[in-house]
């Protein structure tokens, strides 16, 4: 059964609409697995089908309606609740800009526009004027697509012809002007009728039909640019609930429509986080928009800050006037929309106005922790992690912690410590890297320290070189070395004895870099690259909101030049590479918990394990969180085998699977950690 609710009426009605509940929690995980799309209408659930506290959902929708108007909330693709009239359609207000930045999102993929990076001028000679005091600036020549897509132009608030306040790039200030520039900027990309192209290419394959939605004429300049119309980003769309669902459906499916592409994976994963470009800016009236930089993405808001502490980081929702939302929580598979009067007073940027709504609807749902899930759903293909009891972990190397592993071609496995002396006997100095080889496999493996003049360094914490990754290919050992502003490289062709390093590093992102381990030797390698993942940062010690990627031919590791890093997916699902780090792109989202890392290929499942250290406020050495994810390709899509914020027992700071140490159909395996500043080592059965 779905909730109705009505906002003329007090009283709750609860209707039974389908046959029966899923009571076990087998339908449940089924249900959870397939993706269902709407057809003329949504499937319904009640909310314990799909594990949500019914409760809580009344809550948020009797704030919601303290303002009247209309809603509803999906799970899994399932309508659970709905309030109002479902066909009443809302002036949206600054919503719009929420859903007209998606037609950049079609202008990226049809090639219309080169990037987000583009001069605005490339595709707007009139760009900013009037008024001609803007051209005296300057600063017209300079504003990017991407400045008009993050409020970092510098127009004025009002949507038509405003002054420039400031040089594009170096402020936040919200704007109806300069969205709407951008507007201008993608109709004469395409010399057509924005109205039209979505709904041709959006609105129409996603079910909105124009008794669902309508785009005024603008308000506030000519209604037409070379005789076409002109349409606003700023504001100007009515629609209803149902029409805002699918639209935030579509970007929780990561711009996907049941088998169409319809917008860049890539392209959502940019709207909905916050860009490095403008994190920390300044914001102009900042009484009213607070840290708005701090949690705006590509005319997005979107909680990577964690400032509803409540909610899930990856959070992210569209807000206009009257607080109408489309707000889209993808760790717990959620979209809801709300339209109707203002819940917020104040009318400003203020979160505590909405986060009533927003944070019920979050903590609905029934996790054993309470708050937040994993980032992606659950895998296909492991259910699930069955861990030997705490008490059989093995611990050894006291005080030393990091342990990257590679299987080499002598059959051992190499490693490398950090902040300790290694394993017993251990070493007279304390080293901050320190070389080791492990014989064998759990339980009665055996522990080296190999001793290395050119490979050891000393330092404290962040004062010294450590290894976040190591790999055998061809008989050499390579090490990725963090903290050396930002990650360098070395190799050794004796086992770890004596190391030679590159004189150049990784000075943008990459700041804890680890590679991708196959079998004995790099046996089993899905082709003729190495490839290498990091969080997003410079420092090994700030956690970042994305993962990103780089590969590089294995005969040519030593050479920066020979370097690509993963930019995007294609509409067919391909990787796409680029030379420029600058134009790296994502390949995993989890805002404000991307930290240390390690991945393995395991044959037997012919599945990517990726183990992830989930950072939070606890010292991970004795407490925090562990994420465990699979994926058929090196980049994705991912998928969930583990996750908590909690784990039995601490962590450590990396992790990884030694593919020597899985069994042949990939179902056993032990965990390699660093909790409580040991070489820790835990039994893991994945569930099939």
């Amino acid at each position: 059964m779905v909730i109705k609710g009505s906002m003329d009426r007090e009283a709750l009605i609860v209707i039974v609409l389908v046959g029966g509940i899923v009571g076990s929690a087998f339908g449940i995980s089924e249900n959870k697995r397939r993706i269902v799309w709407p057809g003329r209408k949504w499937e319904q659930a009640g909310p314990e089908e799909v594990e949500m506290d019914a409760a809580l959902l009344l809550r948020a929708r009797d704030f919601a309606l303290t303002g009247s108007g209309s809603g509803c909330v999906i799970r899994y693709g399932r309508l659970v609740m709905q309030w109002g009239d479902q066909k009443h359609r809302y002036d949206l207000k600054s919503t719009t800009k929420a859903i007209g930045v998606t037609a950049v999102g079609l202008a990226l993929k049809d090639g219309k526009i080169g990037g987000l990076k583009d001069l605005a001028k490339k595709y707007h000679p009139m760009l900013g004027v009037p008024p001609e005091s803007n051209a005296e600036t300057g600063w017209l020549d300079k504003i990017t697509l991407f400045d008009l897509a993050t409020q970092t132009a510098g127009f004025d608030k009002p949507g038509g012809y405003t002054k420039l306040l400031f040089e594009p790039g170096t402020k936040w200030s919200y704007s109806d002007g300069g969205p709407n520039w951008l507007a201008e900027c993608i109709t004469l990309a395409y010399g057509q009728d924005l109205n039209t192209l979505m709904f041709e290419r959006v609105f129409g394959p996603i079910g909105i039909k124009s008794s669902d939605l309508t785009w005024r004429n603008n308000n506030y300049r000519p209604k037409e640019i070379n005789s076409i119309k002109r349409r606003e980003f700023g504001s100007g769309i009515s629609a209803n609930v149902d029409a805002m669902a699918r639209i935030g459906y579509l970007y929780l499916q990561r711009g996907r429509w049941r088998d169409k592409q319809i917008i860049p994976a890539s392209f959502v994963d940019a709207a909905r986080t916050v860009p490095r470009a403008i994190r920390g800016l300044a914001v102009v009236k900042r009484e009213s928009y607070f840290n708005a930089s701090d949690h705006y993405g590509l005319l997005w808001w979107n909680n990577t800050d964690g400032t509803m502490t409540n909610v899930p980081r990856d959070t992210y929702w569209s807000w206009g006037l009257y607080d109408s939302l489309i707000l889209v929580i993808p760790s717990l598979d959620i979209v809801a929309s709300r339209a109707g009067k203002s819940l917020n007073k104040a009318r400003n940027a203020n979160y505590k106005a909405i986060e009533p709504f927003i944070e019920q609807i979050a903590m609905s749902v029934k996790t054993k922790s309470g708050k937040s899930g994993a980032p992606y759903p659950r895998s296909r293909v492991i259910t699930g992690v069955e861990w030997a009891p705490a008490e059989t972990i093995i611990r050894k190397a006291q005080g030393s912690d990091n342990w990257p592993i590679s299987w080499a071609d002598d059959d051992n496995l190499y490693t490398a410590y950090g902040d300790g002396w290694g394993f017993e006997p251990k070493t007279k100095k304390k080293l901050s890297l320190g070389i080791a080889k492990i014989v064998g496999s759990p339980p009665d493996f055996k522990r080296v320290n190999v001793r290395t003049e050119t490979g050891e360094r000393v330092g404290q914490g962040a004062k010294g070189a450590k290894t976040s990754g190591i790999l055998c290919v061809d008989g050499v050992l390579y090490m990725l070395v963090r903290n050396t502003g930002n990650s360098q490289i070395a190799w050794s062709r004796d086992y770890g004895k004596t190391w030679r390093w590159c004189d150049w590093r990784f000075t943008t992102s990459f700041g804890a870099p680890t590679f991708l381990n196959f079998g004995r030797n790099y046996a089993g390698a899905r082709d003729e690259f190495v490839y290498i993942y990091s969080h997003d940062s410079d420092s090994a010690y700030e956690p970042a909101d994305r993962m990103v990627m780089a590969r590089v031919r294995k005969d040519k590791i030593c050479e920066r030049g020979a370097y690509e890093f993963f930019k995007e997916l294609n509409s067919s699902g391909r990787a796409v590479w680029t030379k420029d780090i600058r134009s790296r792109g994502v390949v995993f989202i989890n805002p404000g918990r991307c930290y240390r890392n390690g991945i393995t290929y395991n044959a037997g499942l012919k599945r990517y394990l990726w183990c992830q250290t989930i950072h939070g406020e606890d010292d991970m050495r004795f407490k925090g969180g562990l994420g465990i994810f699979d994926s058929p390709e090196p980049w994705g899509p991912w998928t969930t085998i583990f996750y908590t914020e909690q784990w039995d027992v601490g962590p450590g700071e990396t992790s990884s699977l030694p593919t020597k140490w899985m069994s042949k159909d990939g179902r056993t395996c032990y965990l390699l950690f660093s909790g409580e500043d040991c070489f820790s080592v835990r039994k893991a059965v994945l569930k099939d």
